[in-house]
């Protein structure tokens, strides 16, 4: 019977829906969501190169935004190929071992941002309220660590819903309303009971996203209440700000589509099914894309980086100077 069933579950297949209403645009739906995975692949690969190769940088709070810069890459190459699949060439079937495996992957790797937000976040309050330790609380082999822990995190507390949803049986109409894999949805098509895994679904989602988001509010209460104590021609008065506005942008734009996102999943269930889906795309490109352009506007280092590639990669600007 474990082998019939093992049988049955790796030929069902689910049919991803792409934009409903608009499958004949897809194509031309697909060249600006491209081209955001592009421009996102492009910045975070960026990032990752001036941090390794620029030895000022060398420091926890970038360690911290490598890890966030790779999360954010994985996330592009985890749901861009399946989502171009279904705009570009139709291809909209997809197994239940592989639904299952990127919407672990995708979820994972939600988690594992939401972590690294509020290990930067911690970062910044050490070095703003206790910057002569900064360095010896944060070394090197910490933020290794720290990262370890945070990845193991994200990774371990997924594997039961996932497994659970491995064996469940599943009804005739296999239609998924993104396009690409989530819990959420291959969840709704299950023909079994589902609620204690929805219920642990919510439990993890509001204990890891909840407490981390938490944490991040409670860090920044005690970061103002330090630069509040400051004197106000400290020269570090604007300079301790200045360092927390790049990351108070990235759990923005962060934390804003997560909430969007669950709100159209718990409580929209009549909306359009369009709204679904322009959701989970605002979700899977809007920090990959916006978190390399947020930290390179805002960090001098990185920015006077990139200024310099730019300038030496344009044959006009080689010439002219």
């Amino acid at each position: 019977m474990a082998l019939l069933t093992q049988a049955n579950h790796s030929i069902i297949r689910f049919t991803l829906l792409g934009f409903p209403g608009m499958e004949a645009a897809h194509c031309w739906i697909g060249i600006p969501i491209f081209s955001a995975y592009l421009f996102a692949v492009l910045g975070n690969c960026t990032i990752l190169y001036i941090i390794r190769t620029e030895p000022s940088l060398h420091q926890p709070m970038y360690y911290f935004l490598a890890m966030l810069a790779t999360t954010d890459l994985c996330l592009c190459i985890t749901t861009m190929p399946t989502v171009m699949g279904v705009l570009w060439f139709q291809l909209r079937k997809i197994s239940l071992h592989e639904c299952l495996s990127q919407a672990y992957t995708f979820h994972s790797l939600s988690f594992m941002e939401s972590a690294v937000l509020f290990a930067m976040s911690v970062d910044r309050y050490l070095a703003i309220c206790f910057p002569l330790r900064y360095a010896a609380l944060l070394t090197a082999s910490r933020v290794a660590r720290i990262g370890l822990i945070l990845l193991l995190r994200s990774t371990l507390t997924l594997i039961p819903p996932v497994y659970i949803l491995l064996h469940f049986p599943y009804c005739p109409v296999k239609i998924l309303s993104h396009s690409f894999c989530v819990h959420q949805d291959v969840i709704r098509l299950a023909c079994a009971d589902t609620t204690v895994t929805s219920f642990y679904g919510l439990t993890i989602i509001l204990f890891t996203l909840g407490c981390d988001l938490l944490f991040i509010l409670i860090s920044y209460s005690l970061i103002l209440k330090a630069v509040l104590g400051m004197s106000a021609g400290n020269e570090g008065h604007q300079k301790a700000l200045g360092t927390c506005i790049s990351h108070i942008c990235a759990v923005l734009v962060f934390y804003v589509p997560v909430l969007g996102l669950s709100i159209v999943h718990r409580f929209s269930q009549h909306a359009s099914p369009l709204l679904h889906v322009i959701m989970g795309n605002i979700y899977i490109l809007l920090p990959p894309l916006m978190n390399p352009v947020i930290y390179s506007i805002k960090t001098k280092q990185i920015y006077t980086r990139i200024l310099r590639i730019t300038s030496a990669l344009n044959p006009f600007g080689r010439k002219g100077s």
